[in-house]
Order: C-alpha cells, then structure tokens, then sequence
C-alpha cells in the first residue's frame, strides 16, 4: 500500500515538474531560454570543445577554427573565465594519459591566447581517461574522448 502511494505522489510531483518547465519555456524563461556567456550559450553557438589525433596533443587543422570562435566569444563576454579540461582514450597507463590530456588542455589553452585570449582568464587541468564523453572501445569512442573542453567558470 505505501509502495503504490509513494508510487502515485512520484508521479503527481513529475507531471507538476513537467507543468513547471512548459510555463517556464512560453515565458520566456527556464530551460528554453540561453543566458549570453553561459556554458549553454558557449555550447550552443561556438562549440566547447576540440578534438584531438591518437596519442597527439596538436591542435588539428579541422578544429582551428572552433578555438577561433571560443576566442571570439570570449571577447565578446569579457569577465568570463574558463577552464580547459583535457581528455584521453581508455588507451594507455592512467599516468600517461593525464600527461596527454595536459598537453591537450595547454595546446587548448594556447591556442586561445595566440588568439588574443588573456591567459588569466584560462586555467588547464587534465582528466586523463578519467572522465569519457563516449562509453566503448572502439575508435567511435575513442575519437569523441580524445579532447580538449571549454568550461565556463
């Protein structure tokens, strides 16, 4: 009898969750409206992230231009600080692949200053294998982990 009735008040709470978030995206707020230099709006209009070669940490000439507009975008939103994660493959020791991710979060990172980026405003810390975007062990996995993000701070 309580399961049925925790059971029924879940699914009350849900569908005034779900009320919720309607009202919210007719007015204008909530989850269907993107604050200008919000991760969000960094994700949804420039892209946060590069991607890398196997066992590199140069920037490809494919992904040049997605540092240009995260550098656009920061000029734009001055005062926002970033981090850039860096990211490996399940391949490898854990000890290297924390170095790769260093080097690909400071190739990130530089590729933003020679941009005109103030490198104060960038911090750099690697993730290694730790944190996968893709779940696998196959190069479709692997290419998406090999990376480099732009979080906004």
């Amino acid at each position: 009898m309580k399961t049925r009735l925790l059971g029924v008040a879940a699914l009350a709470l849900l569908a005034a969750c779900s009320n919720t978030d309607q009202n919210a995206s007719a007015t204008g707020g909530g989850a269907g409206t993107i604050r200008p230099g919000s991760q969000e709006d960094l994700v949804a209009n420039v892209g946060d992230r590069v991607f890398f070669d196997f066992d590199s940490s140069v920037i490809r000439a494919d992904q040049r231009a997605v540092l240009q507009r995260q550098a656009e975008w920061m000029g734009r939103f001055s005062d926002t600080r970033v981090q850039v994660e860096g990211h490996a493959d399940e391949r490898g020791t854990r000890e290297y692949n924390l170095a790769l991710g260093q080097r690909r979060a400071n190739a990130a990172r530089d590729g933003l200053v020679a941009s005109g980026v103030n490198g104060a405003r960038i911090t750099t810390i690697s993730y290694g294998k730790d944190r996968p975007a893709a779940l696998g062990s196959d190069e479709s996995a692997w290419a998406q982990n090999r990376r480099a993000v732009t979080v906004v701070q």
